[in-house]
Formats: structure tokens, C-alpha cells, sequence
């Protein structure tokens, strides 16, 4: 027997993008485009099986037999996409909270082994004490089920904290793994990204070449052409050594990512965008002239405000990026150290305070366009038939609400397919 749910009296924020140019031109919103959410004013959705199976405006056709749920004119829209994420980690970082307060710079604690290398300890000793995954699985588990409560239900999480062998794959294995679960219970999509490029352990030629020659190939062979991430920046991996990755990744069919200029602009992000890269991630310290060229790209670029607030008071221009008709996300980049925050919501706040960028264009940039930086905005991202049926509804009449009222605007309701998870 088929479940069904319909949706009535809401104000639904569809998202759907026209094709203009016909089949195959869909993809991320670019420019001044990422105001349109595709509102309609007062319509009804409903679901069957998981999927949307009618949308429209108005009441439903009397031919919709499911049960009536009336809203009240609430705002109904798509579940977020956060398209950034280190969600899978050991330990904390509480003592260098401390540190920071004191105005110790986030580069000097990383460069004397804390930052990304102390969470690598930590993250290896979880695996250590629990070799069979199950304790990787259930950190991982926790902190979705905190991120689905503020409506996110696709996440993508990087490994990155075991630059290790066994480590690596065992925390791209615990993400596949919550991915199977919640495809099976309907709660949402988990998306690996392969970055064992995240930091160096030991000797830079030395780990960086097996990285490169033999763990990313062993990780595509295991995962398929999986996204490659590269954390490229003093302390971490040089332009050089990106570079050489990224071109490993290419011959295996691997879509690349990479976090660039988040605090000194290393010249990379030419590179990046003249080889493809799907995403060029943070920005904070890129050059106008820099950002003309990744708007001019195919490039999406994702802003990760989250950062800016925890440690420096950074922020990538948005407004300008979007203005010069870039393809803009955000994400939570939800870590221990640099962004600990599990909430889209909050961060479309923060995108619109400190990125310039609009509500509607937050909006966009947290659900559609992030959908396009996974390769998953055929499944979700927006509201429309076929897809899956992924919505939050808020306790607002009016979107603008989430960017205009901190913490005072999360879902109220987030529905994953066939029931409402909150």
C-alpha cells in the first residue's frame, strides 16, 4: 500500500530552475539567477513513496485523495544540502578554545601539531579502541542526527583525519555505511569525499607521494570515482603537491574539490579552476581579481561563513562573487576546530550578515547549489516531481526569517520521504 502525504496551505519555495537551453543545460544558479526560488504563494505537495508526486498552487485536485495537512500558509521548502562537512572525528578541541580567545593565531596552533593533527590522534585512537568501524559509525551517527534536527538531509562528509591507511578508509567506509542506512530508512543522502590531503604527517615527500601512488588509487578502487579534496595552504599541502594529486585524481575519473585561500592566497586557485575543479571551497583571503576569475569558471564556489566567526573575523565576498555571476553555496564545514556548527540555518543567517549575500540567494546557495557541488541535484535540492520528497517546513510565513533571525528560525518540521523526522 502506497504512504502518502499532502501538504496544503503552504507557501512553497519550489527552487525549480526552467531549462532554458533545453535538456542537459540544468545545473547550479549562477549570478543575480539565485533570488529566484520559484515561490508559490499558496499551493499544496504531495508525496508518495518518498517521492513528489504533484505540486501546484492553490488547493489539490479533489482527485488527491491522502489526508489534508493544512499549514496555515507556513513557508515549505527543500531540506538543506550541506556540501562541506568534517563530520566524522575523535576527541575535541576545548584547550585550544582557550588559546584562540587569547589571540593565538589558528596557523601557529596547527604548525606545533594541534589544530587538524591533534583531531588526527584523537580519530586514530577511536579507531584504535574500536577496530571494527563501530566507534567511527557511532560518532558520525550522533552528529547527523543532530544536523537532519535543523533540516539537513544531504551531507557530505570528508575523511581527513586519519591520514593514515587503515584510518582513511575506515572513516570513508563509516560515512558509505550511514549512507546505506539512511537510503534505506528514506533520511537523507551521505556523500564521502576522499581528502587524506588535508594535512601533512611526517616527511612532506614521503606522504604526500603515498597519497598520491598508492592510497588514493586503493580509495578508488574500493569507493569508484569518489571526490578528491586538498586542503591547500601554508602548513598543509603546497600548490605543487596539489597539483600533482589533483592530476592523479583526474587520470582515475575523480571530481575534484579543494579548500583554497582560507588565509594566504598560494596561487593555487588558478590552477584549480584551469583543471575543472568542481568547487573551489573558503575564499576568505582570495583577490578581487581572483574571484573575477572563479566567477567567470565553472567553478561553484562554497562559502563557509562558520569559519569567519569562530576564529578571525574573515569572510569570502559573496556579493561581489554573485554580482559577477558566480555560482555561490554555503555549507556548515562543520569541524572541531574552525567551524563547529551543525546548523544551516544558522549559517544562511551568517552568509547574509557577513557575506553580503541575499536571503533568497542564501537560500539558494544552501539547497539547489549545493546540491550541484554533490552531483545529487537530480534527486534533491528542490521541490519538483520525481525527486526526492526532502522538505522543512518553517514557523514563518515569510523565508526571509532565516536569514533576518538567528536561531529563531529552524524547521519546525523536517521530512524525509516517508515520515517526519521532527
Amino acid at each position: 500500500m502506497a504512504s502518502e502525504v499532502l501538504f496544503t496551505n503552504v507557501r512553497i519555495l519550489t527552487l525549480a530552475q526552467p531549462s532554458v537551453a533545453g535538456a542537459g543545460s540544468r545545473g547550479p544558479r549562477r549570478g543575480h539567477a539565485m533570488r529566484d526560488l520559484g515561490v508559490i504563494e499558496r499551493g499544496y505537495v504531495h508525496a508518495v513513496d518518498g517521492r513528489i508526486a504533484a505540486v501546484g498552487s492553490g488547493d489539490p485536485p479533489a482527485e488527491i485523495k491522502a489526508a489534508r495537512c493544512d499549514y496555515d500558509g507556513c513557508v515549505l521548502m527543500p531540506a538543506f544540502v550541506d556540501c562541506h562537512t568534517h563530520a566524522c572525528w575523535g576527541g575535541n578541541r576545548y584547550d585550544e578554545v582557550a588559546e584562540r580567545l587569547a589571540g593565538v593565531p589558528y596557523l601557529d596552533i596547527l604548525a606545533r601539531g594541534g589544530g587538524i593533527m591533534s583531531t588526527v590522534r584523537a580519530t586514530r585512537d577511536a579507531f584504535a579502541g574500536d577496530p571494527l568501524g563501530e566507534g567511527l559509525l557511532r560518532i558520525l551517527s550522533r552528529r547527523a542526527e543532530a544536523m537532519r534536527r535543523h533540516g539537513s538531509l544531504a551531507i557530505e562528509v570528508k575523511s581527513g583525519y586519519g591520514l593514515d591507511r587503515v584510518t582513511e578508509l575506515e572513516m570513508l567506509r563509516a560515512v558509505r555505511a550511514h549512507g546505506i542506512n539512511a537510503e534505506h530508512d528514506g533520511d537523507g543522502f551521505f556523500v564521502p569525499t576522499f581528502l587524506a590531503a588535508h594535512a601533512i604527517d611526517g616527511d612532506e615527500t614521503a606522504y604526500c607521494t603515498r597519497v598520491i601512488d598508492e592510497l588514493l588509487p586503493e580509495v578508488v578502487a574500493e569507493f569508484g570515482p569518489i571526490a578528491c579534496d586538498a586542503y591547500c595552504e601554508k602548513g598543509a599541502w603546497s600548490p605543487a603537491w596539489t597539483r600533482k594529486l589533483f592530476e592523479r585524481a583526474q587520470a582515475l575519473g575523480c571530481p575534484l574539490r579543494v579548500h583554497v585561500d582560507q588565509f594566504n592566497e598560494l596561487g593555487f586557485l588558478e590552477t584549480a579552476l584551469e583543471m575543472g575543479a568542481r568547487s573551489v571551497d573558503h575564499l576568505e583571503a582570495t583577490s578581487r581579481d581572483g574571484l573575477v576569475r572563479v566567477a567567470r569558471s565553472q567553478s561553484t564556489a562554497v562559502l563557509l561563513p562558520g569559519c569567519g566567526l569562530t576564529l578571525d573575523g574573515r569572510y569570502a565576498n559573496g556579493r561581489f562573487l554573485i554580482d559577477e555571476g558566480a555560482a555561490v553555496a554555503i555549507a556548515t564545514n562543520c569541524n572541531p576546530g574552525s567551524s563547529p556548527i551543525v546548523s544551516m540555518p544558522f549559517i544562511i543567517a551568517l552568509a547574509a550578515r557577513f557575506c553580503g549575500l541575499t536571503p533568497a540567494e542564501a537560500i539558494t546557495a544552501a539547497t539547489y547549489n549545493a546540491a550541484c557541488v554533490l552531483g545529487i541535484e537530480h534527486e534533491t535540492g528542490s521541490i519538483e516531481v520525481g525527486k526526492r520528497a526532502h522538505l522543512v517546513l518553517l514557523p514563518t510565513h515569510d523565508e526571509r526569517a532565516l536569514a533576518c533571525e538567528w536561531a529563531m528560525s529552524e524547521p519546525c518540521e523536517v521530512f524525509a520521504g516517508h515520515t517526519t523526522l521532527w
